[in-house]
């Protein structure tokens, strides 16, 4: 197939994933192409079987030839795509039985304010510290990053502040408003993440968002960052407060952790989970923990009680805490989830069934 008809059949695919609402599109030898719409995978069987010549054709639209250059020396390359003004897609790039896949999560054009995003109004209070550590956490597809698009978003209405962004790749783009927003990718602005989470240092930022926690050398920078005067948004692949405490902790050598732990009883602001369930009415719903440092946690991350902190949200609704079970339990009360789901997503279901 003539290279300009890959372009076409990038661009009819990339039509269909907007027309028909969908979050990813995933091209796979020897499969149909397949969007995912609410959670569910779909094949678009009206289109053939792609073949090995299909996706790497597709893929050099996507690649300009040094980064298609670096894949074939890699094996696989995260990127971003934008199809005119119409849509923009996080991209990855890999082999799988020594043939080209492409996976393509479609990011939404307008940010999201935390409303429309049904989220708790709590989590704008995060955007008005002068420093500290938030992190947004889940599993893969939960919605982390257009979580932390809202918050970024929001400081940029609200006041001047500058911001630096360090993603692999760029995903949200954002139109400065009163702030000053640089966005830095890994690979062509910057060599990694540490590099330039280390460089923020001399370049008068307020706040900072790393779009991913890799690396003890990232990790550790960040919670110095944010001990430092700024204040630092960033994502870890965790379930739960406790757990990405732990994570954080356990990243760093036996004879450094005390260290770690004094530093993130201090600097931490809080930890919100999140996970997307499939709405009754159709779409998707979020539920939610939030952990917001106090006296009470700090103390607990000091003295390795971190196997308490669920404890400490249960009984920290008035402060603001969110316990997931809670969260869980009102959406079944609604009506907008089913119990089945609610369970499903729950990290003590037996204590859940108590609620329901």
């Amino acid at each position: 197939m003539p290279q300009s008809d890959y372009r076409k059949t990038l661009e009819s695919l990339v039509l269909t994933v907007i027309h028909e609402g969908a979050s990813d599109l995933h091209l796979v030898v020897g499969r149909h192409p397949t969007i995912r719409v609410f959670g569910e995978l779909i094949p678009l069987v009206k289109l053939p079987p792609l073949t090995p010549q299909d996706t790497l054709g597709i893929l050099k639209e996507l690649l300009d030839e040094q980064s298609h250059k670096i894949f074939l020396e890699t094996k696989e390359m995260d990127f971003s795509f934008s199809f005119g003004n119409e849509a923009r897609f996080r991209g990855n790039s890999f082999f799988q039985k020594g043939t080209v896949a492409i996976a393509l999560r479609l990011i939404p054009q307008k940010v999201k304010t935390i409303k429309e995003l049904l989220l708790p109004p709590i989590l704008e209070t995060f955007t008005r510290r002068k420093q500290g550590f938030f992190l947004v956490v889940g599993p893969v597809g939960q919605g982390k990053s257009t979580t932390l698009a809202s918050l970024i978003d929001l400081v940029n209405h609200e006041r001047a502040e500058n911001i630096i962004t360090i993603e692999d790749p760029v995903e949200y783009v954002f139109t400065p408003d009163r702030s000053i927003i640089s966005q830095r990718e890994v690979r062509f602005d910057t060599a990694d993440f540490h590099v330039a989470l280390r460089a923020c240092f001399r370049e008068d930022v307020d706040i900072i968002l790393i779009g991913e926690m890799r690396g003890l050398d990232t990790i550790s920078t960040a919670v110095t960052a944010a001990e430092t005067g700024h204040l630092v948004f960033s994502t870890l692949h965790t379930n739960n407060a406790a757990q990405t405490i732990d994570r954080i902790i356990d990243s760093f050598p036996a004879d450094q952790q005390d260290q770690i732990r004094l530093q993130l009883s201090g600097s931490l602001a809080g930890i919100f989970s999140q996970r997307l369930i499939p709405r009754i009415s159709g779409g998707l719903v979020p539920a939610y923990e939030l952990l917001i440092n106090n006296n009470a946690v700090a103390n607990l991350i000091r003295e390795r009680r971190i196997h308490e902190v669920p404890m400490v949200i249960e009984t920290g609704t008035e402060l603001g805490m969110v316990d997931m079970n809670r969260s869980l339990a009102d959406l079944v009360r609604k009506g907008e989830i089913t119990a089945e789901n609610a369970y499903l997503h729950s990290f003590n279901p037996r204590a859940l069934e108590r609620m329901i």
